[in-house]
């Protein structure tokens, strides 16, 4: 014990300040980090969102899955968001992170699944994650949240630089995995700051013909489409990923890894912080927007702009001041293949859109299901 109390004292003399959330497991770690004496010079806020409620609440956002390395990522950039208001609010000049725990233990009910944890620091600069699978029915719940919590403390001394590690009572059967994505300069600016644009690849931002989406995964279905309207615009297509999203916390540095891993060599992709059209249209003016249906309904919905028609037909009218339009793909709407024929759009916003026949090209293919079907 002598020896937990030391190492926490490094934590709480390390300089840095950070936000901890753990959905349960784990959260033993919150109790031993508030003992030591000095805790208030580190540790900003502990949360506990322990529901499926509560965690949603402090993502502000639905995760896929509640309990793997993507989740325990979203917490700590939510973390590390409060931990930048908290800094801001009262003029804290630390290191700062924000951590994310997310985990699967022994419980009262017999489990189907591997117990196991995730544990993220994240910080301006880098996305750290650690993982365990414990070995089944080899522990007490108990004796898992104490090795789970040692997990997380380690974790935190390593967002914090300190090099030190509480030893972990791992069975030979069991070994942490970990990853570790230090951002380019450019990455950290795009963020969490004001950066520019980073262009991967031959990619240029004189009216583009640019293809914007998630990426979540890449399919044969966005590859289709590319062809398809490199063929009708005359243009090379370049894709656009942003990093931020408006209603969740934006991507982390080992997702945007992800994410652009999947193109091919050559392919040209540009990383924005712009989650709505009118924002890439003021980055880009002048394109042509490869899209699906679904996502010019969306750019045509009030709903879409806190119920505002007027903010709606704004949003429409700046597009077209920047000269850019909508390439439109048609999707599966239960038995019936959809067009721009089939729904109903504001007038404007028809005027800038072009289709795709649906006899020149049809995929019926889903990034969620595919995700959903991997698992």
């Amino acid at each position: 014990m002598a020896d937990d109390v030391e190492f926490i004292s490094r934590i709480h003399d390390s300089g840095a300040a950070f936000v901890l959330a753990a959905t349960g497991g784990g959260s033993l770690a919150m109790g031993r980090l508030l003992t030591v004496p000095g805790a208030s010079r580190g540790v900003l806020e502990t949360a506990v969102p322990y529901s499926p409620a509560a965690l949603r609440a402090w993502l502000r956002a639905t995760p896929e899955h509640y309990c793997e390395p993507a989740t325990a990522r979203l917490m700590a950039m939510a973390s590390l968001a409060r931990a930048r208001e908290y800094a801001a609010a009262e003029g804290i000049a630390s290191r700062l992170f924000g951590v994310g725990c997310t985990a699967s233990l022994a419980s009262d009910r017999p489990k189907r699944g591997a117990h196991r944890a995730h544990v993220a620091w994240q910080s301006i600069d880098a996305t750290v994650t650690f993982s365990l699978e414990l070995e089944k029915g080899a522990r007490s719940r108990a004796e898992e949240e104490a090795l789970v919590a040692d997990l997380v403390l380690n974790a935190i001394a390593d967002g914090a630089g300190i090099s030190d590690r509480l030893a972990l009572a791992l069975s030979d059967s069991e070994n942490v995995v970990e990853r570790r994505t230090t951002a380019p300069r450019a990455w950290s600016e795009l963020v969490f700051g004001d950066g520019e644009p980073v262009g991967v690849g031959p990619a240029t931002r004189e009216a583009p013909a640019l293809f914007p989406g998630a990426f979540h995964p890449i399919h044969d279905g966005h590859r289709g489409m590319a062809e398809v309207a490199q063929r009708k615009l005359g243009r090379p297509i370049q894709h656009e990923l942003s990093v931020r999203n408006v209603d969740k916390p934006p991507l982390d540095f080992t997702e945007i890894e992800d994410r652009l891993a999947q193109f091919r060599a050559g392919e040209p992709v540009w990383l924005t912080a712009a989650p709505t059209f009118v924002e890439k249209a003021r980055l880009f003016p002048g394109a042509t927007f490869v899209v699906g249906l679904d996502t010019v309904v969306r750019i045509g919905a009030a709903r879409y702009y806190g119920d505002s028609q007027p903010a709606r037909d704004a949003a429409i009218a700046e597009l077209a001041r920047l000269g850019c339009g909508f390439l439109v793909f048609g999707r599966k709407a239960g038995d019936r293949f959809e067009t721009l024929a089939d729904v109903e759009l504001p007038p404007a916003l028809r005027k800038l859109s072009r289709e795709v026949p649906e006899a020149e090209f049809r995929a019926d293919i889903s990034s969620t299901e595919l995700r959903r079907s991997s698992r």
